[in-house]
């Protein structure tokens, strides 16, 4: 199988580990931050520029390319890589986060899920095995199981229940997955905020068997408190020789305290999206660079940063862009926010691998954060 996971080093102060991911498209040192390509696409950059603000493994949304263009015509390219002409690594995500984000036009069934068509209102329905299909045509090197991502304040009983039916899905989809010794694909841990059922979650997903595991139904809007106490024990009830996924999650707290609760891995839409608002992440904290207070401002958007937009434009040149309703603005900002977290993450890896974690954590907050 061409999918491994190798635990390099364990942080001797925190949970945190260093580890690598092998695919066929790439070894992938972790903690590491995907950047989510949902329409086969990161929006505003092309692949190479993606390239150089990742670290080579990106996301697929199996739920919009479904829709469109439809699986069969990303298998015809060879699947996303060849669709989007992307030479590295690639995860796609299941459709189980449409479960929750279009819950108003959606029916949970026992066989799938019902959908609506967000546009033209058009039934769909998505199985388990529907989900495992389209993602053995999409062709990433790593898939994700089809599973329900309940609210967080669901009622115990209905979690429970939901908590039941993700792994009935789950053995459904390994059963149906017909690229095993290609795709690695991973179980989901659901459970809310309710530490039982997480543990019998996990230990269901784990006696199905899957190479690695997500941690779900967190950062869909409860607080940063009750999803830091989830975190604060899933290092006891998943596997350590297998890699950990904290599925959207993309703040720079976020991934530092994730990775020092033992999360290998990380995506979120988060840095594209504020960036195409004009919000961008520097060493001293976000810049709403479409304020007045940046229009004469000769000096780079981060002075920390050695990214192209920031040793080429000034944040004067840049709010012009965006007051200008410039595309540019959008793509640099863009590029900016993804080198800055590919940056944050080598700086994450470093400072486990020197025993420092802790202490890059309250220097990093401190300035960031003030």
């Amino acid at each position: 199988m061409p999918f491994s996971f190798d635990v390099l080093r364990a942080s001797r102060e925190t949970k945190a580990r260093i580890g690598v991911l092998h695919t066929a498209h790439g070894d992938f040192e972790t903690p590491i931050f995907m950047p989510v390509g949902t329409q086969a696409t990161v929006k505003t950059l092309d692949p190479r520029e993606t390239m150089e603000v990742s670290d080579g493994l990106i996301l697929g949304n199996t739920y919009h390319l479904w829709l469109q263009p439809g699986e069969a015509i990303v298998k015809a390219h060879g699947g996303i890589r060849g669709f989007m002409n992307w030479p590295g690594g690639l995860l796609t995500d299941s459709g189980g986060y449409q479960v929750f984000s279009l819950s108003k036009i959606r029916k949970i069934k026992e066989e799938g899920v019902e959908f609506r068509h967000h546009l033209s209102g058009e039934k769909l329905f998505m199985t388990p095995e529907d989900s495992i299909r389209v993602q053995n045509d999409l062709g990433a090197d790593i898939i994700m199981s089809f599973d329900e991502c309940p609210p967080f304040d669901a009622t115990y009983d209905y979690m429970k229940k939901s908590v039941e039916r993700t792994i009935r899905w789950a053995a459904r989809g390994k059963a149906a997955h017909a690229r095993q010794d290609e795709q690695a694909l991973f179980g989901i841990v659901q459970g809310g905020p309710h530490r039982d059922l997480r543990e019998s979650c996990a230990a269901e997903l784990q006696k199905i068997g899957f190479p690695g595991y997500a941690i779900g139904g967190l950062a869909i809007g409860e607080s940063k408190d009750e999803m830091y106490a989830v975190l604060a024990y899933m290092d006891d009830i998943l596997p350590k020789d297998k890699p950990r996924y904290l599925m959207g999650v993309g703040s720079p707290d976020d991934l530092i305290l994730g990775a020092m609760n033992g999360v290998d891995m990380f995506d979120c839409v988060l840095p594209t999206r504020i960036a195409r608002h004009g919000t961008a992440m520097t060493s001293e904290g976000k810049v709403v660079i479409k304020n007045k207070e940046y229009e004469t401002d000769m000096g780079p958007l981060d002075p920390d940063c050695d990214c192209h937009v920031c040793k080429t434009y000034t944040r004067s040149y840049l709010r012009h862009l965006f007051k200008a309703d410039e595309i540019l603005g959008l793509r640099l900002i863009t590029y900016h926010n993804l080198a800055f977290l590919k940056k944050l993450m080598h700086a994450i890896r470093t400072a486990i691998k020197e025993d420092r974690l802790v202490a890059f954590k309250d220097a990093f907050f401190a300035r960031y954060y003030h």
